[in-house]
């Protein structure tokens, strides 16, 4: 019987040449979106969106996780993160997440518009402050920015305000990234 999900390489993966749409972000960061493509091939989703983003930034990054403090707001989240393959998330199965309200991005294979914005806003956020490699705070601000993503819709859902989350990265002195 063949496994459902393809096999994946093992080993240093920053050695060789990434996708297009990894380039210009973090080891960290990169980790994050192959974690998310995992998620979205599992989940039988043609694109990454911003809901598989935000669950592989939680799972990857403790920077990122660490925004949204202990309690039981982070542990309903990461249940309706978990139970997107059923439930709810199956309405997004087969649907192109896009909320018309950023311009379309083609760039990005494999990635919903929304999810490719998001990428590229956290790139540039980080040319902004003068590193060269977008970060999970990056990625986490530009997920927040757009109500009509799934990311937001499932922060919604877990009683989180999204609005609360971009100030307190906001916040963040930039010397703790």
């Amino acid at each position: 019987m063949q496994p459902r999900i393809p096999r994946q390489q093992v080993g240093d993966q920053s050695a060789g040449p990434r996708p297009d749409n990894d380039a210009g972000l973090s080891d960290e960061l990169a980790s994050v979106v192959t974690g998310a493509r995992r998620r979205a091939l599992r989940d039988g989703d043609r694109q990454i969106d911003t809901a598989h983003l935000l669950h592989s930034l939680l799972e990857y990054d403790p920077q990122a996780r660490a925004v949204f403090g202990d309690g039981p707001g982070i542990a309903r989240l990461l249940g309706y993160l978990v139970q997107r393959s059923i439930g709810y998330g199956l309405r997004w199965q087969g649907s192109v997440e896009d909320s018309g309200a950023v311009p379309v991005v083609t760039a990005a294979e494999g990635m919903s518009p929304l999810a490719a914005g998001a990428m590229e806003y956290a790139r540039e956020r980080a040319a902004a402050r003068g590193d060269g490699a977008a970060l999970g705070i990056d990625l986490l601000a530009a997920l927040v920015a757009d109500r009509q993503a799934r990311a937001v819709e499932v922060l919604d859902r877990a009683g989180i305000d999204s609005h609360e989350i971009l100030a307190r990265v906001e916040r963040l002195p930039a010397e703790s990234w």
